[in-house]
């Protein structure tokens, strides 16, 4: 069976959700992250995402993740799922607009 190996996600077990006994290979903030990847890149087809909104939905997971590391605040595993799917959803919406930028800017360079 081959591991995933090309994240950048520390793994910790207490950190982790788990299934049958066994671990996941993301931290419950990274499934959060990639469960809300998931759910909102298809729906972006559909419904637009303001910017400033996509940033707001990032928000929860930062400061989820300072308060941790720098005030000596222990979250929980649901807080973790949750904010990572807020954050997922902000970097979708991210994203999409990044894109879109990209491609209006190279419209402008070649066809005009």
């Amino acid at each position: 069976m081959r591991k995933i190996e090309f994240v950048s996600c520390h793994r910790l077990p207490e950190r982790s959700f788990f299934f049958r006994g066994k671990q996941f290979p993301f931290c419950a903030r990274c499934t959060g992250i990639y469960v809300g990847y998931a759910i909102f890149i298809p729906a972006l087809w559909f419904i637009k995402i303001d910017i400033y909104w996509a940033l707001l939905a990032i928000l929860p997971t930062t400061i989820d993740g300072l308060t941790q590391a720098y005030f000596n605040r222990e979250s929980n595993n649901f807080l973790r799922f949750t904010t990572g799917i807020l954050a997922g959803y902000g970097l979708a919406g991210l994203s999409d607009f990044i894109a879109y930028w990209i491609v209006h800017f190279f419209k402008y360079l070649f066809v005009n």
